[in-house]
C-alpha cells in the first residue's frame, strides 16, 4: 500500500508540475473566468499546503482508532467535482502575479521532500499532533499523505479546466 500511495503521489506531482510548466508567465497569471484562480494561485495555494512535513515528521502519538479511517471519506469529498470548496485563509494564493520559476522551484522542493517522506520507513499509522484538519481534527501519517494526494487531484483536475478555458481565451 505505501509503495502505491509514494507511486500515486508521484504522478500527481508529475502532472502538476508538467501543466505549470507548459505555461508562460502571461497564461500562468490569467484569470480565465470570473471568480476564478489564477493557473499559478493555484499553485501558489498548493505550495503552501504541501508544508505539511513538518506535520508529518512532528509530534506523534499512538493512533487510538482505525489509522486509516478518514482516507476513504477525504477522498470521497476531494474528488467530488461537483462541489465547490473554500480554501482556508492560511493557504490562500498571493493576489501579486506570480514568478513561474519561483512557484516550479518551491513546488519541487516541497514535494521531493513529501515523496521522500512517503517512501520512508516511518510508521504511517502514528496520529500527527502538531496540526489538525479543519474538520476532522488529527489525522494519521497516512491520512496526511492521503489527503495531499486527493488535494493535488482535485486542483489538477481545476488546472485542467482552466487549461482549457486558457486555450479559448488567448487563441
Amino acid at each position: 500500500m505505501q509503495e502505491s500511495l509514494s507511486r500515486s503521489l508521484e504522478n500527481a506531482f508529475g502532472e502538476l508540475l508538467t501543466t505549470l510548466s507548459s505555461l508562460d508567465e502571461q497564461e500562468l497569471n490569467t484569470v480565465p473566468f470570473a471568480g476564478s484562480w489564477t493557473a499559478g494561485q493555484v499553485g501558489d495555494h498548493l505550495r503552501q499546503s504541501y508544508d505539511v512535513v513538518g506535520c508529518l515528521t512532528g509530534r506523534t502519538e499512538v493512533t487510538q482508532r482505525d489509522p486509516g479511517a478518514y482516507v476513504a471519506p477525504l477522498s470521497e469529498q476531494f474528488l467530488n467535482f461537483e462541489i465547490k470548496m473554500q480554501s482556508p485563509d492560511f493557504i490562500l494564493p498571493t493576489e501579486a502575479p506570480i514568478a513561474k520559476e519561483r512557484l516550479l522551484d518551491g513546488l519541487k522542493q516541497r514535494t521531493s521532500v513529501i515523496l521522500d517522506f512517503a517512501a520512508s520507513h516511518a510508521d504511517m499509522t502514528l496520529t500527527c499532533l502538531d496540526f489538525e484538519l479543519p474538520t476532522l481534527g488529527a489525522l494519521t501519517r497516512n491520512e496526511w499523505l492521503n489527503f495531499v494526494l486527493v488535494h493535488t487531484l482535485r486542483h489538477n483536475h481545476q488546472l485542467a479546466n482552466i487549461m482549457h478555458r486558457l486555450d479559448h481565451t488567448l487563441s
